[in-house]
């Protein structure tokens, strides 16, 4: 028979203080005194006897799991929204919570929810699309004490508190720009990948709302990541002005610096200039956005305070201590203009 796992209390005794002084020093408590020395001494003694915290008797002591799941979805993880989950993660750390990544994507509807109520999280973070009444009441229904939805702007719930992001604003803020160099037609690419596809539609439609509100020529151009994909539809933009000589100076919102990168290579192979021909707008401002030549033009996406507004708001309704539902934004944006514009 296998000897029992060691005890907070074990630990205590190895290290000659009391079990209190053990919780102190491994859940970091703040405003407690303790000194270099005894939590050094604690840490020691963790690690001679191989102790790990029980998530079971964490919860008997606060009232709740601690954890705080964040379901995964199907879209790649870029630098962007794995910096938004590092920083969240940090966040929640802070707070004294854990965050876990939930991978059963398959997994919809009630079947999700409930998958998700097994683990006992106290918090629950989900794509706004997966939230319906039934399945928040069973979530509640287990004893999770947060349940925030993650929407886009326009999209509000009843139910829950949400955390809205700005697609189709980025696409505004890109045209409007655009159409202010100079631009007298205005492009948006959406990705053809799974994932992307959705929020390409999003800032595409932002694009598309501002050549309507100017009265100015819009074209959606669903486009593979790929340079011969991009190299079919250049012809798009070869067309003549008015007097028949010129280029009419084409304005496009790329989706991100990546596509934005993968176009203006294929426009310079293929005798186009920009932004004398076309202007390109990408977002997401990637350290290689300054680096290219023409330096890009792109909007970039300010997460400086939404994780802790998030984390600060999850914590406030798990306290009990949250009126009504949350409103708030995960980002702000703002346009950095370079010379592919």
């Amino acid at each position: 028979m296998s000897a029992k796992p060691p005890t907070s209390l074990d630990v205590a005794r190895e290290a000659g203080v009391s079990q209190a002084t053990v919780s102190y020093v491994l859940n970091d408590r703040q405003g407690v005194r303790i000194s270099d020395e005894t939590r050094a001494r604690v840490l020691e003694a963790v690690d001679r006897l191989g102790y790990v915290p029980h998530a079971g008797a964490r919860t008997l002591r606060t009232g709740h799991s601690g954890l705080v799941l964040v379901p995964l979805v199907d879209v790649p993880y870029g630098p962007l929204a794995v910096g938004l989950m590092e920083e969240l993660d940090r966040e929640l750390s802070r707070l004294g919570y854990t965050m876990i990544q939930y991978g059963a994507r398959r997994l919809k509807g009630m079947a999700a929810a409930r998958a998700w109520a097994e683990l006992r999280p106290v918090a629950v973070l989900a794509p706004a699309g997966r939230l319906t009444r039934q399945s928040v009441d069973v979530l509640r229904s287990a004893g999770i004490k947060a349940v925030i939805g993650i929407g886009v702007v326009g999209w509000s719930s009843e139910i829950v508190s949400t955390m809205t992001l700005d697609h189709e604003g980025i696409g505004a803020t890109a045209a409007e720009h655009l159409l202010a160099r100079g631009s007298r037609t205005l492009t948006a690419i959406v990705p053809a990948e799974d994932g992307l596809r959705d929020m390409g539609l999003l800032r595409a439609a932002g694009v598309r709302r501002v050549a309507a509100a100017r009265g100015v020529p819009y074209t959606r151009v669903d486009l593979a990541f790929s340079e011969a994909a991009t190299a079919a539809r250049l012809d798009m933009w070869r067309a003549v002005d008015t007097t028949g000589h010129a280029r009419t100076k084409h304005g496009v919102f790329a989706y991100n610096d990546e596509y934005a990168m993968l176009l203006m290579a294929v426009l310079a192979d293929n005798g186009f200039s920009v932004p004398g021909d076309v202007a390109v707008v990408g977002c997401d401002d990637l350290p290689l956005a300054n680096l290219l030549r023409p330096r890009l033009t792109t909007v970039r996406l300010d997460v400086t305070t939404g994780p802790a507004m998030l984390a600060q708001t999850l914590d406030e309704i798990v306290r009990g201590g949250a009126a009504g539902q949350r409103r708030l934004a995960l980002w702000s944006h703002a346009l950095v203009e370079r010379d592919s514009t």
